[in-house]
């Protein structure tokens, strides 16, 4: 049996949450609704005006791993934190939900700890000002080769490949699971970024992942044949596994040339942030433990459903107990 059942890697970023009206988003200057990247400066000004701010681990993959935590897995995450304040919070709260950090702070003269600065409007819309910082530094050097050798699946965020020490980083945590044994895989997690890099991202797909997972977005922009069904012929040829999350339209599953489609139920989300995070933790534990693709994908559904349904990225029922009242456990 091996040390860990997900080992994910991924961004290591704080969520630093506030409450704001309109008027202050103009003040600041802060486009309402959307996550936009911003410089370190700029991150000093936006957290410095946070009133009643917070705190909470984020980042897409650790999310997902906080999800299989929940559902009681053994995980580990391999990211970078700066040994500051956030940086220690960061790490110490990863390990309370139950996963490893396994790299410990950086000191020195380093980047600080990456934060997203959210705000919050009266009306739910979350209004985001991300600084990667640190966390998007993360190379080779940082990939423990006995984590990756110690992991049945490793799921890697595609948010990290913009950098070509990233795509090492991956390549590295990829290729040391595989060959102890393990499978890879990979969130798309931004269509932009599949754009940026098409070529070197299909080149992952096809010759380092075991599995990919993406929205209907992400799946279309590999390979542009404007058609959902062209595309997702075209990447499960070059891939074993292929996931696509179509929001309210359901899940498509294409294992092995064998295709299985996984209905849901449309709700209101009264937050949406983590939807695709928590579908992946659902999706990833039926596949560990080895459930056939339809559970798995209803596994998946079920785990989104429960995120959606409340403020926040990471869960707060018990997914187990979920699992069980739908009748999947």
């Amino acid at each position: 049996m091996k040390r860990y059942q997900v080992v994910g890697i991924g961004n290591a970023i704080v969520d630093v949450l506030t409450r704001s009206d309109d008027s202050f988003l103009d003040h600041m200057g802060i486009q309402k609704g959307i996550m936009q990247l911003v410089e370190r400066d700029r991150a000093e000004v936006l957290y410095g005006a946070m009133e009643g701010r917070v705190q909470a681990p984020g980042g897409s993959v650790a999310n997902s791993l906080a999800g299989l935590g929940n559902l009681g897995l053994r995980t580990a995450f391999i990211g970078r934190v700066h040994d500051d304040a956030l940086g220690r919070f960061y790490a110490d709260a990863m390990a309370e939900d139950g996963t490893d950090f396994v790299n410990p702070p950086v000191a020195g003269g380093e980047l600080p700890t990456s934060r997203s600065m959210i705000f919050v409007s009266p009306d739910g819309e979350r209004s985001m000002n991300t600084y990667l910082g640190i966390s998007a530094e993360l190379g080779p050097d940082d990939v423990p080769e006995e984590v990756a050798a110690e992991a049945e699946l490793v799921f890697l965020e595609g948010y990290l490949f913009d950098k070509d020490k990233g795509k090492e980083a991956f390549i590295r945590t990829a290729r040391t699971c595989r060959a102890a044994g393990g499978k890879a895989g990979i969130a798309i997690s931004d269509p932009f970024c599949v754009e940026r890099h098409r070529g070197d991202f299909l080149t992952l797909i096809e010759h380092e992942m075991d599995y990919v997972i993406g929205n209907e977005a992400e799946i279309r922009s590999l390979f542009q044949n404007d058609d959902l069904e062209a595309d997702l012929a075209a990447v499960a040829a070059i891939c074993p596994l292929v996931v696509c999350t179509r929001s309210g339209d359901g899940v498509t599953i294409v294992r092995d040339g064998v295709r299985t489609d996984v209905p849901v139920t449309k709700i209101t989300p009264v937050d949406a942030t983590g939807a695709g995070d928590q579908f992946a933790a659902g999706f990833l534990y039926g596949l560990v433990t080895g459930r056939d693709m339809a559970v798995a994908g209803r596994m998946g559904c079920a785990a989104a459903g429960e995120v959606i349904s409340h403020m926040g990225p990471r869960p707060e029922a018990d997914l187990r107990q979920i699992f069980r009242d739908n009748g999947l456990i």
